[in-house]
């Protein structure tokens, strides 16, 4: 029988099964004591969390007891606490990407999603470079300067040389002020070879989902194809960070197996990150299980209303402080709205989830992925994001300064990130205003930049930040960045 060890590199020991039941256990055994709750939550305070060197405040055992408390003084306090610390680490700011879909051929047989290989009925397609390029022209059109590429798992079609082909073809692209900054990866677990070669393409964040963490689950749901192999799947992060590639993003899939396993095990491989590598991931993912063509979410039997997913998104907050936590149009504006209160970092806009969706004037549903229940435009997210008090940011800066893995959590978790990311995002949000937005988004945009100006605390960097802002609006310069 495998032994828990955060520091081993195989799957079955740094998420171990037993360990993950003990927690379950244990979490039932004292979701009553309010003292200990307390006592946990206390314990990751920002004004503790930001001054330890080490990632996770609160164990994934201590936040297993918080998810499992029903009491509603404790819940009120989980959700204060992640607000308390999203500002903390992050301040009022708020990351817009979009995923740019290249290929949905598949060799698969993942039951929750439709690109699986037995499914007869959808359009296979593959990008060539040219429509990718008509894809990013459409997306920087639109004011993205963030995509995450997405391609099924399919040798043939999809191989390492195609997506490092399409990385080169989207930076390439210049059009009118447009260009895509930085260019997020979410493809199948690989070698440590070919995470070497999307090191040496500039990738962004490798990303790549667990789906679920209960290996029999796991099995169960991937009969067939090169993912049906638990390990070599889990194992991928471990892969790609040995490779060089030191920001990575978790993620499951909320909706397939019990939401107190997932969220253990996504703790539990937070840990291991940081115990084997000293730099935990960049980012986690919160997506649900969503109807799609040939899947029905009410399948899997494990769906989770809203106001647990709320405190799913809270927790992670506070067991993860540093991560950049990321949630999709898969959401409507409701949650979304919801869970930007409680630890949410970045978000998708305008998004379309099918391949080759953005040169289309309507929207395909043909070749999508999942649903996207928030179909706003991406002037509209961004108005909406001010309205409510958020700082809409397209910055880059970090990734291309070389303040990445431990470099980026170093200021991070030392309270010290908030210096360059604030002045960044208002910079990048004048480019925005100047370039894209509609006339109400642009009277918004800019009359919350001058009260946000106001909060640089080092003057020296408040007066560099406002020429830049003048420059980029007098059409004297661009791309400035801390």
């Amino acid at each position: 029988m495998a032994v828990y060890d955060p520091k081993s590199p195989h799957a079955d020991e740094f998420i171990n099964h037993e360990e993950i039941l003990e927690t379950l256990a244990y979490a039932q055994a004292h979701k009553d004591d309010l003292d200990l709750c307390r006592r946990i939550l206390a314990k990751a305070h920002p004004n503790v969390a930001p001054k330890q060197e080490h990632c996770t405040c609160i164990t994934h055992r201590e936040a297993a007891v918080l998810l499992a408390c029903e009491d509603s003084g404790i819940n009120a306090e989980i959700k204060q606490l992640a607000r308390d610390i999203k500002l903390a680490y992050y301040g009022n700011r708020i990351v817009l990407f979009a995923p740019l879909y290249l290929s949905n051929y598949c060799v698969n047989g993942c039951l929750y999603c439709p690109y699986h290989a037995k499914n007869r009925d959808i359009p296979r397609r593959k990008l060539t470079q040219d429509e990718i390029r008509s894809e990013v022209i459409a997306l920087q059109d639109m004011g993205h300067k963030r995509l995450a590429i997405e391609a099924g798992e399919d040798p043939k079609h999809n191989p390492i040389d195609y997506i490092l082909e399409s990385m080169q073809t989207i930076y390439s692209i210049k059009h009118k002020n447009g260009a895509i900054r930085r260019v997020n990866v979410n493809i199948a677990a690989t070698t440590e070879d070919e995470y070497r070669m999307l090191k040496a393409a500039e990738i962004g964040t490798y990303i790549l989902f667990q789906e679920t963490y209960n290996r029999a689950r796991y099995e169960e749901l991937h009969p067939t194809g090169p993912k049906s192999d638990y390990a070599w799947h889990t194992e991928a992060h471990d892969r790609a960070m040995t490779a060089g590639i030191d920001d990575v993003g978790l993620g499951v899939l909320f909706g397939l197996e019990g939401y107190d396993y997932e969220f253990a095990a996504l703790i539990m491989h937070a840990e291991h990150l940081e115990a084997s590598f000293g730099v935990g991931p960049h980012t986690i993912s919160v997506p649900r299980v969503k109807p799609a063509m040939d899947i029905d979410p009410d399948t899997f039997d494990n769906g989770i209303p809203d106001e647990v997913f709320e405190k799913i998104i809270a927790l992670i907050r506070i067991a993860v402080p540093y991560t950049g936590m990321i949630i999709s149009t898969r959401e409507s504006q409701s949650v979304r709205e919801a869970a930007l209160q409680y630890g949410i970092s970045q978000i998708s806009g305008g998004s379309r989830t099918s391949v080759g969706g953005y040169v289309e004037e309507a929207r395909p549903h043909d070749t999508e992925q999942f649903d996207v229940s928030d179909q706003r435009t991406l002037d509209e997210v961004i108005a909406w994001l001010m309205q409510n008090g958020h700082i809409p940011s397209f910055c880059t800066a970090c990734y291309r300064a070389g303040r990445t893995g431990d470099r980026f959590m170093s200021f991070c978790k030392g309270g010290e990130i908030l210096n360059y990311c604030h002045p960044n995002a208002l910079m990048t949000l004048s480019e925005y205003l100047v370039d894209y937005a509609s006339p109400k988004t642009a009277e918004l945009g800019w009359s919350m930049i001058q009260s946000e100006l106001a909060k640089i605390p080092d003057e020296k960097r408040r007066d560099l930040c406002a020429h830049n802002i003048d420059d980029i609006r007098n059409g004297i310069g661009r791309d400035f960045r801390f």
